[in-house]
């Protein structure tokens, strides 16, 4: 069990053996899935948008497709777990944890959105976790669905669209960077994490102690 598990993992984070074999249609599956369900919280995000960038650099996927998909799979994605937010509401916050439900994840989105606001719809798109964490926590605080819509909008074509043409730029620029591209990937990776951890580090350090009883929803959003 556990060595197929690993396996899975491999794979999964193999992100240009995916693209090698899937090419955009898959880099668009794993998009839609990441931001629009819960069980894609652990799908490579960043580092698998900038490696389809320099693969579009060396003309084996095409960046316009890229361009369009990408950020229109993420936009989709998103309406689905607004709504699932939007529906289950305060069952969210009383479901158990399970396989692909982690209520930590959600709690951490919904301090995110608690103190960005709806500016978070597009902020947590650079963030791994959040990203996926963060439409249903709009959803459940009733943010209006046409302001959500508007920062969805801009927070895909922003995420989708930049982390593909930064890495087509790479591409272009940089001679045979697809030879190396574990060491871009590695890069990526470490810049994604690092705004979680520099948040994890100050929470540290304030000491401030967490309410025992479980928070209530995010109120709504006034606009």
């Amino acid at each position: 069990m556990i060595s197929s598990v690993q396996h899975l993992l491999h794979i999964l984070f193999n992100v240009k053996g995916l693209i090698e074999w899937g090419g955009t249609l898959l880099v668009c599956v794993i998009v839609f899935v990441e931001t629009g369900f819960f069980v894609g919280f652990f799908l490579p995000g960043d580092s698998l948008l900038v490696t389809a960038g320099v693969f579009a650099a060396s003309g084996q996927l095409h960046i316009a497709q890229l361009l369009l998909l990408v950020p229109l799979c993420a936009i989709v994605g998103d309406q689905i777990g607004y709504w699932i937010g939007r529906q289950a509401g305060h069952a969210l916050y009383r479901r158990e944890d399970s396989l692909i439900f982690k209520k930590r994840h959600l709690m951490r989105a919904r301090e995110f959105y608690e103190k960005y606001g709806g500016k978070t719809v597009i902020l947590a798109r650079f963030i791994p976790i959040v990203r996926t964490f963060c439409p249903p926590v709009a959803g459940a605080a009733e943010m209006p669905y046409g302001r959500y819509v508007a920062y969805d909008i801009a927070g895909g074509i922003l995420w989708g669209g930049g982390m593909v043409l930064g890495g087509y730029l790479l591409g272009r620029q940089v001679p045979n960077i697809g030879q190396n591209i574990h060491y871009v990937i590695a890069v990526v990776i470490f810049l994604s994490l690092l705004p979680p951890m520099i948040g994890y580090l100050r929470s540290r350090s304030s000491g401030a102690p967490k309410a025992a009883a479980a928070p209530q929803p995010a109120r709504p959003e006034r606009e």
